[in-house]
């Protein structure tokens, strides 16, 4: 179990891990809930919760022991003692400075030292970079649910709709179907309105002659899907099916490149270059991909800033875009499994333009 191997990717000098965030002790312990400490040490583990979640989580948490935490800090304190722990590391990046500032003034807490460089979140993204089996079957049906939501919303498009329109027919499908949650506020933007990456849906209406970008996924047992389709609506211009063939082209060329062991910087790099080479490198400004597990966003992340190298398990995305300023946008998104040849693609839903 994962929860029992954290502490040894963890520094030697640290005697227990501090697990707070709902994702992360989500991706140890099983869990779902709003409330929650994990006590990772050396010598065992203990989730706490208060008496919401108390009676689901003995039901279902296997891996460690579970406690009522009545007076949660008083309780931990005598669990670490009990460890003979003495330094403790917390989530640097998924703790406010309010939280950390509590968990140090709190007087049963004053005997621990507590570590916060970041070594704790290190340690959890080598787990959380590299996908299991049974982690990757859920990511793919909860991609099925997003591809099931795209043949859905191509029936549902037409002149005259609004893009919240389309937005609410995406999530109520995907809710409808299977999906827990939603991955992410669903993106679904046309026309001039396409232009804008992360645009947020409006009641502008569907015209002829219209691209629309949809950034939707779904969610399966805590793991997400990603996907981003480009359609369109009665025609296309000649430059609005260039700039679709380009992006085209260039998220095949990283496809084509993306295996263990080559750079995330290459990878993004592949489709970057076939953009630039068009003449729209200044049209393309954020990142080729990211990974994908219990949050949307996760490690590697695919872009000209990467240090990363891809490894054996990752799944990320590969969404490379144009964006034209009071014109319009492409962006084309698959999620892959990486592979040592190569990659395995989880997307299978049509890439060539579809007109409406």
């Amino acid at each position: 179990m994962n929860i029992e191997r954290l502490m040894t990717v963890i520094p030697e000098n640290i005697d227990a891990a501090l697990i707070v965030t709902p994702c992360n002790r989500r991706y140890f312990t099983g869990f779902a809930s709003s409330d929650g400490f994990l006590l990772v040490t050396r010598k065992g583990s203990i989730f706490y919760t208060d008496s919401r979640y108390i009676e689901a989580a003995e039901k279902q948490i296997k891996c460690c022991e579970v406690a009522e935490g009545k007076q949660v800090f008083a309780q931990m304190k005598d669990y670490l003692n009990a460890k003979n722990v003495k330094t403790v590391a917390v989530e640097a990046a998924g703790m406010t400075l309010a939280e950390f500032s509590r968990l140090q003034s709190n007087e049963n807490m004053k005997d621990f030292e507590f570590i916060s460089d970041n070594s704790l979140d290190s340690a959890i993204s080598v787990f959380r970079k590299v996908k299991s089996r049974e982690e990757t079957d859920k990511i793919i049906k909860a991609q099925e649910i997003t591809e099931k939501a795209f043949l859905h919303i191509l029936n549902f498009i037409r002149k005259g709709r609004t893009e919240k329109e389309i937005q609410l027919e995406l999530d109520f499908f995907m809710l409808r179907n299977g999906a827990d949650a939603l991955s992410f506020d669903t993106i679904a933007v046309s026309g001039v309105n396409s232009s804008m990456p992360h645009g947020v849906p409006s009641e502008k209406v569907i015209e002829d002659g219209d691209f629309i970008t949809m950034d939707f996924g779904a969610v399966v047992d805590g793991y997400h899907s990603d996907m981003t389709r480009t359609v369109a609506v009665g025609f296309v211009t000649d430059e609005m099916q260039k700039v679709y063939d380009t992006v085209l082209k260039a998220q095949i060329a990283s496809l084509d490149v993306i295996r263990a062991g080559l750079s995330c910087f290459d990878a993004d790099k592949a489709a970057r270059d076939v953009i630039a080479d068009a003449g729209y490198g200044a049209f393309f400004g954020h990142g080729t991909g990211h990974g994908v597990g219990v949050e949307i966003h996760e490690l590697p992340n695919l872009s000209p800033r990467s240090t990363m190298t891809l490894e054996t398990g990752n799944i990320v995305t590969v969404e490379p875009g144009i964006y034209l300023p009071g014109k319009f946008g492409v962006r084309i998104e698959d999620m892959v499994f990486v592979t040592e040849n190569g990659c395995e693609n989880l997307t299978k839903a049509q890439k060539s333009l579809i007109v409406l």
